[in-house]
């Protein structure tokens, strides 16, 4: 993951529109909306562009697998940097087999590293 993207300009973006997908859980939907989520995108991106997609840590709770989900920005308005009062809003896209939900931390959930 690359943290911080190269900014083209010095104009900071108003809003940044990001998309998860359908199929991520209410729980990693919950994590995304927190203020303290929205907050970590503005200090950990310097800028966006359409279509860029950032794998980013959601967590499950106390035990469990990590669950990264691709976010992909949609619209940017303004500048392109990110600023401390860009706003950070959320849409949802088509699914793409995130396995989040309550199977990341059982028995039965993914088996990958």
């Amino acid at each position: 993951m690359t943290n911080r993207a190269h900014s083209e300009t010095q104009e900071a973006a108003t809003r940044v529109v990001v998309s998860y997908p359908q199929d991520l859980s209410d729980w990693g939907r919950f994590q995304l909306e927190k203020p303290s989520f929205r907050a970590f995108l503005r200090k950990t991106r310097d800028a966006a562009r359409a279509g860029d997609t950032w794998e980013e840590f959601v967590g499950v709770g106390c035990c469990g697998n990590t669950l990264d989900v691709p976010l992909r920005v949609e619209r940017i308005e303004g500048g392109d940097r990110i600023g401390d009062e860009t706003e950070i809003e959320y849409e949802v896209r088509e699914a793409c087999g995130v396995d989040g939900s309550w199977r990341v931390q059982s028995e039965g959930g993914p088996k990958r590293a």
